[in-house]
């Protein structure tokens, strides 16, 4: 009898430890990262003609986060290649997501707190990854490296402006080859250690978000409770990351950290993904008064997919926002910020980039202006910006 329960427990700790493996992972990924139910979108020749033409980029997304093989075709998420290959994606920033808080929100948060722990652990990562935010950003650096590796030609790292200026060319030529560039998304992941930019420079670091939804080491976080500008340590980290041609991301940052991020940098910086308050009144996004402060200070705004970006993520939604955008700081600031697998809903997913082509084409927009926004002004940023 002993022997049978204790056969009986056995058993259910196998089902159990198989589910975490094969089945949690991909469920929770399921319900965080949805592509809502739509008809299929109708996009005519000359719309599919013009995106095809394109050289698409996009500031952020979060497939790293994922236990998937991001270069085979997934029924889940928001991106992996193939589908990144069909919606004409020639550049995309993948950012490592390495702490988010309990309960996790636009208003405020505390850092007291950390879902990505049980992520870590449900996925199976390195024990090393379960306590701490830089070893989680060095593995998800890995995973890219281990990507390239395995692409076969069709996925490369850019590190710098001569592999970005090579990629151009060799889609031009009319090579199916996509880049990536490696991203923080919070420098909490250097686990208050300046040192550790290191490491991450030699996996490919080239934009560094300062924070995420939580204050952190470095200053406020948009959605923290401080609400304060940059602390000494994120000062140094701007000035290493400046002296390194690392590519300062402010989203999610206070407005009080913007402004002494705009005080204490030359360089322009990205708000890889958002919104404008003038469009979409979300706690998630930074009023129109300091997108402009952004702009004039040489900044490119990745506009988002999401409701709490554009508060209507339809494709006309996201034109609008589009629109808004270039109204407000100039065709020249306005960029794709997908925030793709990031924890979002969306209506299209990566494979279907080419309704953002025809909706514009439909709201009036300009070849100039789609091409610009499409993918121009993220490539002619980065090979300014870039190493």
């Amino acid at each position: 009898m002993v022997r049978k329960i204790l056969l009986v427990e056995a058993i259910v700790l196998v089902v159990l430890a198989l589910g975490v493996r094969f089945w949690l992972p991909g469920f929770v990924e399921d319900q965080l990262n949805q592509v809502e139910p739509h008809p299929s979108w109708a996009v005519s020749s000359e719309a599919n003609a013009l995106h095809d033409s394109i050289f698409v980029a996009d500031l952020h997304a979060d497939p790293l986060l994922w236990k998937r093989d991001w270069l085979t075709r997934s029924d889940r998420g928001h991106t992996d290649l193939p589908r990144m290959q069909e919606g004409g994606v020639g550049l995309q920033v993948l950012t490592a997501v390495t702490k988010s808080p309990s309960g996790q929100n636009y208003e405020s948060n505390e850092s007291n707190s950390d879902t990505i722990t049980y992520l870590a652990m449900a996925q199976l990562w390195p024990i090393a990854t379960w306590s701490s935010p830089f070893e989680r950003a060095v593995y998800q650096g890995e995973k890219l490296a281990d990507w390239e590796a395995r692409a076969s030609g069709a996925f490369r790292i850019i590190r710098d402006r001569e592999d970005l200026a090579q990629l151009v060319v060799d889609r031009a030529r009319g090579e199916k080859v996509m880049g990536g560039i490696f991203g923080i998304e919070g420098a909490h992941a250097l686990d208050g250690d300046l040192a550790h930019l290191d490491r991450l420079d030699t996996l490919g670091l080239r934009v560094v978000g300062l924070t995420h939804f939580f204050d952190n080491r470095l200053g406020g976080s948009l959605h923290g409770v401080s609400g304060e500008g940059l602390t000494p340590f994120g000062r140094d980290v701007v000035r290493q990351a400046d002296r390194r041609r690392m590519v300062i991301d402010i989203a999610h940052a206070s407005p009080r950290m913007v402004e002494d991020v705009l005080e204490l940098s030359n360089r322009p910086v990205i708000l890889s993904h958002g919104g404008f308050k003038g469009v979409c009144d979300s706690a998630r996004n930074l009023d129109d008064a300091l997108m402009i402060k952004l702009a004039e200070h040489g900044a490119l705004i990745g506009v988002g997919f999401w409701n709490g970006a554009v508060c209507d993520f339809s494709p006309e939604g996201v034109v609008a926002a589009i629109r808004y955008g270039i109204d407000l700081l100039g065709v020249d600031h306005i960029a794709l910020g997908s925030d793709y697998d990031g924890a979002t809903r969306v209506l299209f997913d990566a494979g279907e980039l080419a309704v953002l082509t025809q909706t514009m084409m439909d709201a009036g927009f300009t070849d100039e202006e789609i091409r610009k926004v499409m993918g121009e002004n993220a490539v002619s940023f980065f090979l300014a910006q870039l190493p």
